[in-house]
């Protein structure tokens, strides 16, 4: 077959705007491998984009970065993977990578091989956030044990990895979230859950070491407050601080990157028990405007994955 299903959009708008369309299948150029998709994660960057056209982006264009599947083909040069390889990734991040679909081509090294401890539906759910809570902690951070950390929205999809990653690098985790969720984001290692909609977390928390921050905007403000002098406070989105914060911390905002040593980083951390995704609903592709309907709640508790083959 020559052909293959993908979500398409042809302008922007609401979840209506997405529809399942036929497109010639893609070929593998010079060091891509060409992906079987059998299923695609979601994030909140994907509605983003489909309303507001994130990067510049014009429709007609496909969103969706987080893929895992089987290699069909590989390109030229392709060493890493060989057909029937089972492996997942984010290819392209943040150009498009047209992941709601049958089949991808990307570089091969914006993948790695699947844990065979994780479906492929769990495999998707990982890249994304994985790897931004993996970059905005080792990365940027450098988070070392004993120290301090604080995780914002501890249940979402970055959350939820960003408190296993500072748990398994030997850090105090303090996780905010809504008291229905404390349970989930105590099961998954954190030392303290903070309700956020009841309590102040800038009056429950103090001396923190590193902040991650999925939420940006005033919460970047608020949490510079409860970093100790030289802390590091990685803001996912965009927010404003006062120079004496900027002087006093290292702060920003940190865009996640394609990262093979990254994704090499996490499947480490999944095949030695420490990181789990949790997919907290999966649609069919066919039923992607309901998933984007979930997904724009933010009320997610893990991801939400779309199931292809």
């Amino acid at each position: 077959m020559t052909t293959m299903r993908i979500v398409i959009q042809d302008e922007l708008g609401g979840p209506e705007v997405l529809r399942i369309g036929e497109v010639e299948r893609p070929e593998p150029g010079l060091g891509e491998i060409l992906v079987k998709v059998h299923a695609a994660g979601t994030n909140p960057v994907d509605w983003k984009t489909r309303t507001f056209g994130f990067g510049g982006f014009e429709p007609p264009f496909t969103v969706g970065w987080d893929v895992s599947g089987t290699v069909e083909a590989v390109g030229g040069g392709v060493r890493l993977y060989r057909p029937g390889d089972e492996v997942y990734g984010m290819p392209r991040f943040p150009k498009l990578a047209n992941g709601y679909a049958e089949y991808v081509a990307a570089p091969a090294r914006h993948f790695d091989v699947k844990p065979a401890r994780l479906s492929h539906v769990e495999a998707a759910a990982l890249p994304l956030a994985g790897l931004t809570a993996h970059q905005a902690l080792v990365d940027v951070a450098e988070v070392r044990p004993g120290q301090r950390v604080l995780v914002h929205a501890a249940a979402g999809g970055v959350g939820h990895f960003a408190v296993q990653i500072a748990k398994a690098k030997g850090a105090y985790v303090i996780g905010t979230a809504s008291a229905g969720k404390h349970e989930f984001v105590r099961a998954i290692g954190a030392d303290e859950v903070v309700d956020y909609r009841t309590v102040d977390f800038t009056e429950a928390v103090s001396d923190v070491d590193v902040v991650v921050d999925p939420i940006g905007e005033a919460y970047a403000a608020r949490s510079a407050s409860v970093v100790k002098d030289g802390g590091h406070l990685v803001s996912v989105m965009p927010g404003e601080l006062s120079e004496a914060e900027q002087a006093r911390i290292t702060a920003g905002y940190m865009m996640v990157e394609a990262d093979w040593s990254g994704m090499r980083a996490l499947s480490a951390l999944v095949e030695a028990g420490r990181l789990t995704p949790h997919v907290a609903e999966t649609y069919p592709l066919e039923a992607v405007a309901e998933a984007h309907e979930s997904l724009a709640t933010g009320r997610t508790t893990g991801k939400i994955v779309l199931t292809v083959a």
